[in-house]
C-alpha cells in the first residue's frame, strides 16, 4: 500500500542525543548533546527518556516561535510499557495526542500517518517526535543492564535520545513524497539478541512492494537506508533481497544502525538500534544534507521487533515490522521563494 503525496513538507526538525551518541561520527549535527548524566537530572531510567521527549518537542516549538495552539496534532511513540514516555510527555501540552507503538519503526508509522492528515487537508501542521533509551530499553526488553549480562555480537545497542520533526504544509526545501505501509513479517526467529535477522525480511518486503508500487528501479534513489538492523542484518537484507528479488543493493544502501557509531572504537556490539536511532540518523544527519542538496532522493525504510517479552518467554517467534518512507528535495523551493519575495 503506497500512497503519494503533494503538499507535505518537513518544516524544520530538532534532535538530542546522549553520551554515546554523541561520541559517534554523527555527533556534530544533533541540536543539543548530552555527555555524562543518563538520568537528566531525573530519577529514573524511564522519567530520564521522558524528559528527552518533552525536551526535544518543547525546544522545536520554541525554535520556530510556535505555540501550543499553533499545532494541531502531536503524534509520539516509544519503547515503554503503554508508551509511557509519549504519554507522560504529552501532558504537558495543549495539543491533540495520538500515541502510536511499532517498536523502532515507530518514527516511519508516525510520519505515514500525520503525512496523510496533512495531504488530507485535515491538519496544516503535526508535530512528530519519538525517542528511546538504553537503560530503560533493555529493563524492557532483556534485562537491566546493571546486571551486566553477557551479550553476543549480533546484538545491537539501544540509542537514547529523541527527536521531534514538524511537518506541515506550507512549502519547504524537503517534501515527504510518498509512504509505503509495511506487512508483519515473521521469519520464525526466537533470538532477542539478534534483531538484525528478525528485522531484515520486513525491510525486505517493503523496498521490494514499494518499488513495485511507484515503478522505479533500486537507483532512483541516492540513499536507502533501513532503520536499525546492524551490521549483521545489513548483510542478511542484501543476501535476501538479492535472492528473493534480484535486487541488488549497491552503495547506495545503509543502515542508520552502522552509521549512528563508530562501530571499530565504541563497545556497541552490531550497531545502534531503539526508535530514536533513524530519527537520530535521517533527522539529524541525512535531512541537513538534503537541505545541502548532497542527497536529493532518500528513501528510509525504519524497522522494527514488534515482540512482546512475555511472548518469547513462552516460546513464540519475534514479528517484524517496517514502513518506507521517501523523503525528495523540492526541486521548485527555489523558484517558489524567488517568486515569493518579488511578489
Amino acid at each position: 500500500m503506497t500512497i503519494k503525496y503533494k503538499n507535505v513538507f518537513i518544516e524544520d526538525t530538532y534532535t538530542i542525543c546522549g553520551n554515546y551518541e554523541n561520541d559517534g561520527p554523527l555527533s556534530k549535527y544533533f541540536d543539543k548533546k548530552y555527555k555524562k548524566d543518563l538520568y537528566f537530572g531525573e530519577k529514573t531510567w524511564e522519567q530520564a527518556e521522558t524528559h528527552l521527549l518533552k525536551e526535544a518537542s518543547k525546544n522545536i516549538l520554541t525554535k520556530n516561535k510556535l505555540k501550543d495552539s499553533d499545532i494541531d496534532l502531536l503524534i509520539s511513540g516509544d519503547l515503554q510499557n503503554q508508551i509511557a514516555a509519549s504519554d507522560y510527555m504529552a501532558r504537558d501540552f495543549d495539543i491533540p495526542f495520538l500515541g502510536i507503538y511499532e517498536a523502532c519503526s515507530t518514527i516511519g508509522e508516525a510520519l505515514a500517518i500525520a503525512s496523510t492528515y496533512l495531504e488530507g487537508s485535515f491538519a496544516k501542521k503535526i508535530l512528530v517526535s519519538t525517542s528511546s533509551h538504553n537503560m530503560a530499553a533493555e529493563k524492557q526488553f532483556r534485562n537491566p543492564t546493571e546486571y551486566g549480562t553477557p551479550k553476543p555480537k549480533t546484538a545491537t545497542f539501544t540509542a537514547t535520545g529523541a527527536a521531534s520533526i514538524l511537518l506541515s504544509n506550507k512549502k519547504s526545501k524537503v517534501k515527504i513524497e510518498s509512504s509505503t505501509i509495511g506487512k508483519v513479517v515473521d521469519m520464525g526467529v526466537t533470538d532477542v539478541n539478534h534483531m538484525g535477522a528478525v528485522m531484515a525480511p520486513a525491510a525486505g518486503d517493503v523496498i521490494y512492494n514499494h518499488l513495485k508500487d511507484t515503478k522505479r528501479e533500486i537507483d532512483y534513489y541516492d540513499l536507502i537506508l533501513t532503520g536499525d538492523l546492524g551490521i549483521y542484518g545489513k548483510n542478511i537484507l542484501k543476501d535476501y533481497m538479492m535472492t528473493k528479488y534480484n535486487i541488488a543493493l549497491g552503495d547506495n544502501y545503509n543502515d542508520c544502525g552502522v552509521m549512528l557509531y563508530d562501530l571499530d572504537n565504541q563497545p556497541v556490539l552490531a550497531g545502534a538500534s531503539g526508535p530514536v536511532c533513524s530519527a537520530l540518523v535521517v533527522f539529524g544527519y541525512i535531512y541537513k544534507e538534503m537541505l545541502k542538496e548532497k542527497y536529493k532522493r532518500v528513501l528510509i525504510v525504519p524497522t522494527g521487533a514488534v515482540f512482546s517479552p512475555t511472548f518469547t518467554f513462552q516460546k513464540e517467534s519475534i514479528p517484524s515490522m517496517a514502513n518506507a518512507i521517501s523523503l525528495e528535495v523540492n526541486i521548485w523551493w527555489p523558484i517558489y521563494m524567488h517568486f515569493y519575495f518579488v511578489v
